[in-house]
């Protein structure tokens, strides 16, 4: 039994009929008898807008979860790594250079701390923070390494060799292998991890657009039109369907070339991001560079000590005893190493991920259409809604997606072009830029088109762990051992690399704990 049929028995009894020509009418105008009021209109007008609002983010629900479940989990991955690679490092120094692990606590901790900012978004030169690690260190190398058994420097004087260090370069090129393997690897990650980021937000603000008043009405005609006619189960046809929602969508299909690219990018990026330009095997092999460069200052050291009696004179230090360094061959007790399966490793889950997204490579483009063929209009060979009466087919011409091909659309007027829409467009096409290494600075760019499986400068100084180790570098991006320190717990609790402000006698404690957990 119809609405209307149901209004007029109602009304019969109460010997009135609210059966009308619909004079009052807005949008649901017919020349067919009408059980809708005025007031009944208003309400589906606002019934059609939550609807068309439910069915977007319904269609977009999955690409938004595989979007935001991915993002966190690769920034949760990140925060895992810096912390690992923090420990590798600090159980270096506890297990072979004993002697200088306390002083070396703020240096390290210092660092990752600002390596996590950097990935996490702020603005920080990898060059610089670099730059500033190996000058902190080189004080401490020279007391304890190149002339052990000397101490009570001066400040002023350690100040001296702090600042002399890019000058003597007592490190070798290691410092500058290091910048460069920081620079790529870091930048890809915290671009990748912005551009997911904001595919995130280009969902939200799709998912709540706004429509145009014509919109609204186009859909109120779609919709509920018929059902003031009695007509509640009737669909829209698919023609009616796709100019109504062509049209209302138009603005937003816009964004379908710059999704493509997007994504592409986003592709392309990710396939770049091995060996050197992958942050997983760049963090969990930063420990063996620093022991290049401390075995580099140690075999150099009476050329280095020759060269900071020059700039900074002699130090007038006393003579005490030392405990000297640990050989480097010591067994590293502290250090447990375990293999990592090949399905756990970031290559890989950036893969499994890109290959999922790739499907959503036409969202944009295709929303429309899919929104009618699997919400709203009616199946093939069935009678339809053609917004004035139910009939067989719709008879009038279908347009295409985009702004450009609504002025011809018969159902929807279209004008001009959404502000909130350009937005994103303007910021989409700055993160394409970004992810295509176009708009960095020089010093930053990664060549996509130079990664290869070639050696280079950044890869001449090897630690303990190269390619030969299986190690990583297959191009894969897969670090097939990874650190795991269970003796360092307190380590862990006070490696909070994101809160700058540090408690300096709690470090010093804590790598002091660190070293006696290790003896």
């Amino acid at each position: 039994m119809t609405q209307c049929t149901v209004q007029i028995m109602i009304n019969l009894e109460n010997k009135s009929v609210f059966l009308s020509l619909g004079a009052d009418l807005q949008i649901c105008t017919s020349k067919n008898l009408t059980c809708c009021t005025k007031k009944m209109e208003e309400r589906y007008q606002l019934a059609v807008k939550q609807d068309i609002q439910q069915v977007l983010q319904t269609s977009s629900s999955t690409l938004k979860f595989l979007i935001s479940h991915n993002a966190a989990a690769f920034q949760e991955t990140f925060e895992m790594l810096i912390r690992q690679a923090e420990n590798y490092t600090s159980t270096l120094f506890c297990n072979t250079y004993r002697n200088m692990a306390v002083e070396a606590a703020a240096a390290i901790q210092e660092f990752f701390t600002d390596v996590g900012l950097f990935v996490f978004g702020i603005d920080i030169s990898t060059e610089e923070l670099v730059n500033r690690f190996f000058d902190t260190l080189f004080p401490l190398v020279y007391n304890h390494l190149i002339n052990p058994g000397l101490t009570d420097i001066s400040l002023e004087y350690s100040e001296c060799i702090r600042m002399s260090r890019r000058d003597i370069s007592p490190f070798g090129n290691v410092p500058k292998i290091v910048i460069g393997q920081m620079g790529r690897s870091l930048l890809s990650s915290r671009t990748f991890l912005q551009a997911l980021n904001l595919g995130i937000e280009v969902i939200n603000t799709t998912d709540h657009l706004q429509f145009s008043k014509d919109c609204s009405r186009a859909l109120l005609r779609m919709q509920y039109c018929p059902h003031c006619q009695g007509m509640t189960l009737s669909k829209p046809c698919m023609g009616y369907c796709l100019n109504v929602i062509r049209g209302c969508l138009a603005n937003m299909a816009e964004i379908d070339l710059h999704w493509r690219i997007y994504i592409q990018s986003l592709e392309e990026l990710s396939s770049a991001m091995h060996g050197t330009y992958d942050i997983e095997h760049v963090l969990l092999n930063f420990h063996s560079l620093v022991n290049d460069a401390l075995t580099q200052a140690s075999i150099n050291g009476p050329k280095v000590t020759e060269q900071v009696n020059k700039i900074c004179g002699h130090p007038v230090r006393k003579l005490t005893l030392s405990p000297g360094y640990s050989d480097q061959n010591k067994d590293n007790q502290g250090m447990k190493m375990s293999a990592r399966d090949t399905e756990e490793t970031l290559a890989n889950r950036r893969k499994e991920f890109m290959n999922s997204l790739r499907l959503y490579k036409t969202f944009y483009g295709g929303l429309a259409d899919q929104l009618c063929i699997n919400e709203l209009a009616a199946a093939d060979g069935l009678t339809c809604w053609n917004g004035e009466d139910v009939v067989k087919s719709y008879t009038h011409r279908v347009v295409g997606n985009g702004i450009k091909a609504q002025s011809a659309n018969p159902e929807v007027k279209v004008k001009g072009t959404d502000p909130v829409i350009n937005q994103i467009i303007d910021k989409l096409k700055h993160i394409i830029q970004r992810l295509q290494g176009k708009s960095l600075p020089k010093h930053e760019k990664w060549g996509l088109l130079q990664t290869g499986s070639g050696g280079s400068m950044d890869e001449q100084v090897s630690g303990d762990c190269d390619d030969e180790d299986g190690c990583g570098g297959s191009g894969s991006g897969e670090v097939k051992r990874i650190l795991q320190i269970t003796d360092c717990k307190s380590h862990d609790s006070t490696s909070t690399y994101l809160n700058i402000l540090r408690v300096n006698w709690c470090i010093a404690m804590n790598f002091i704990l660190i070293c006696i957990l290790l003896m």
